[in-house]
């Protein structure tokens, strides 16, 4: 189950039918960066919330624009930010790893997926220190979720290590409170 989208470039978007897409901007062009009523959501928002990199490499090289912000002042960068395992998934793994050893090919898989859609979002000319309606940056959610993978991705592009959320807290307080040592290790050498 998943979201559903009153306007249909949001929704084909979401469901990574670029076909359908296609079609749609090509009958009207101002559909991409059509913002969904109820969200605010774009297409490529949409795209990235679900991870369907082939759509959100077709709406970037088509122009859709990277800075826009749904109704919760997330970038389409939030999203992709917000797209890997929590400690509860990992726990999950591990547990059910003995198991089914499926579980750890398929977490490696949703790695892998989330950095090249991540290094697809950041090849454009997206602000990487968009804050939301938490203040928090796409810094502050891979910090939070331990992407170790992901940090060093948004350094490359100069995220600020110290913007403060709505909480007070910035990526490296996050990471050092979940006390996730390699993502502490790579902040304190960015500063």
């Amino acid at each position: 189950m998943g979201l559903v989208y009153s306007e249909p470039s949001c929704q084909s978007a979401y469901d990574g039918d670029v076909h359908q897409l296609y079609h749609l901007l090509r009958k009207d062009p101002t559909l991409l960066n059509v913002q969904e009523e109820h969200t605010g959501d774009t297409p490529l928002i949409a795209a990235c919330r679900r991870g369907n990199l082939r759509v959100v490499q077709y709406l970037l090289e088509n122009g859709a624009d990277v800075h826009l912000t749904n109704k919760k002042q997330r970038t389409c960068l939030h999203y992709v930010s917000k797209r890997t395992f929590s400690l509860l998934d990992y726990l999950m793994i591990s547990i059910l790893m003995p198991i089914l050893l499926l579980g750890y090919f398929l977490m490696l898989q949703k790695q892998r997926k989330t950095v090249s859609l991540m290094k697809e979002v950041l090849s454009s000319n997206i602000n990487v220190n968009a804050v939301d309606y938490k203040g928090n940056t796409a810094l502050h959610y891979v910090c939070q979720r331990k992407s170790h993978r992901l940090v060093p991705l948004l350094l490359e592009r100069n995220a600020d290590t110290n913007i403060a959320n709505s909480d007070g807290e910035t990526p490296l307080e996050i990471a050092t409170r979940l006390k996730f040592k390699k993502i502490v290790n790579v902040l304190k050498k960015a500063r």
